[in-house]
Order: C-alpha cells, then sequence, then structure tokens
C-alpha cells in the first residue's frame, strides 16, 4: 500500500481545501482563513446580508457550518495531511446574538487519537472580540 506524504501546511492550502472539500453551499459562506498553528485554525465569516435573520443577527445555522468547517482545517493542522474524516457529534451553545460585525472562528483540537479526534470551537465578533458561540466536536478519522 502506498501511502502519500504528508502535504505542507500553510494558510494557502487550507483556504484551498475550503474549495476543493466543501460543498457549494458551504463555499457560499465566504470563509477566510486567517491563521493556523498546529491543531488550531482561525477563519473570518463575513457578515452578510444573506447569512442574517430579522434584525440582521447572524444565523446559527451558518455559525454551526462555520464552527464544522473551521474544526476539519484544525484537524488538518494537527495531522499535517488531507485525511478522510466526518463529523460524529457537533453540541453548540449560543451565547448572545451576533450582528454588525464578522465572525471570528477559532477551532482547536483537543485530542486526536486513532480513531476519533475532540475538538472545541470559540466563535466570537471579529471587532468586539466577544464570545457568541461555543461547541465541542468529534470527528472519526476514516
Amino acid at each position: 500500500m502506498t501511502h502519500n506524504p504528508p502535504t505542507a501546511v500553510s494558510v494557502e492550502s487550507l483556504q484551498g481545501l475550503l474549495a476543493a472539500w466543501f460543498a457549494p453551499w458551504v463555499q457560499a459562506l465566504g470563509l477566510q482563513v486567517e491563521s493556523f498553528a498546529d491543531g488550531e485554525v482561525i477563519l473570518r465569516l463575513p457578515q452578510s446580508d444573506q447569512l442574517s435573520r430579522v434584525g440582521g443577527m447572524l444565523c446559527g445555522q451558518a455559525m454551526m457550518s462555520a464552527a464544522d468547517t473551521a474544526m476539519v482545517l484544525a484537524i488538518v493542522t494537527q495531522l499535517g495531511d488531507q485525511r478522510p474524516m466526518t463529523t460524529v457529534q457537533l453540541n453548540t451553545s449560543f451565547l448572545k446574538p451576533l450582528s454588525g460585525q464578522d465572525a471570528r472562528i477559532t477551532a482547536r483540537v483537543i485530542r486526536a487519537g486513532k480513531n476519533l479526534v475532540f475538538g472545541e470551537i470559540d466563535i466570537a465578533g471579529a471587532t468586539d472580540g466577544r464570545s457568541v458561540c461555543r461547541a465541542s466536536t468529534t470527528y472519526a478519522l476514516l
């Protein structure tokens, strides 16, 4: 069996994965990779009327999608390669509404085992830095 060597991780390669791995509607979120470290990624979700509900508040569905997507990229930074995986669990708590500013999504791998990866995500206002959503996740490595 041939194993491909790990792909070098960069902001550009992670941004490329957003286009290559995710459905068109996820790509339509307009997520932008801001930075990464080993087991961590920070994305920006631009404020948009298409993602807002009554009162200009960012909808929860967009936040959950952004959180799930960010964690996949954080796992890539931890594993060093583009390994197939699937979400097993996503537990989300919405703390307060977000409106009038972009969202900053910080995803961190808490533990990466042989078959499962556990992570936490914080979504905050990109301008004021106040947390609006917290999520915990479990992923199965395929």
